[in-house]
């Protein structure tokens, strides 16, 4: 089982890597290509950006959240329920990191030129992400 201390860290710590990458893709946009791509390209670029942002956040509130769960746990069942609930919200965590990478990954690659199929690739995140956001609420309200 793991300590207490531990819960979270890894979400966490993607959640970090995730807002500062975006911070440098939000960057690049505004000072390197708004000048130089179509508006279309831009736009593509900037919901890549907006939902990395967005999603982030959210991973960082499921850290935290992992982070504070199952420290008061005082006797033997309810440590089982914990470790019951976590389970989902870390599954959770999972998802939604999984679906940053897909959904703003192919739009990332979209707006610099992949191949059109890349687009395909777009709703899988969009499922993972929404799959994970429904693994966290639920894991939530089964504790």
């Amino acid at each position: 089982m793991r300590s207490p201390g531990s819960r979270g860290r890894r979400p966490l710590a993607a959640a970090g890597l995730l807002l500062a990458l975006a911070t440098v893709a939000g960057a690049v946009g505004a000072h390197v290509l708004s000048a130089h791509w179509a508006p279309v390209r831009m736009h593509v670029y900037d919901v890549a950006v907006r939902y990395q942002f967005y999603d982030s956040l959210g991973l960082l509130g499921i850290g935290l959240v992992l982070r504070g769960e199952g420290r008061y746990a005082a006797d033997q069942q309810r440590q089982a329920a914990d470790r019951g609930h976590l389970r989902i919200v870390r599954a959770a965590a999972w998802w939604v990191s999984a679906g940053i990478v897909l959904f703003s990954g192919s739009l990332y690659g979209l707006s610099l030129g992949a191949p059109p199929w890349t687009g395909f690739v777009t709703p899988v995140g969009g499922v993972a992400l929404i799959g994970g956001w429904l693994l966290f609420a639920y894991g939530l309200w089964r504790s």
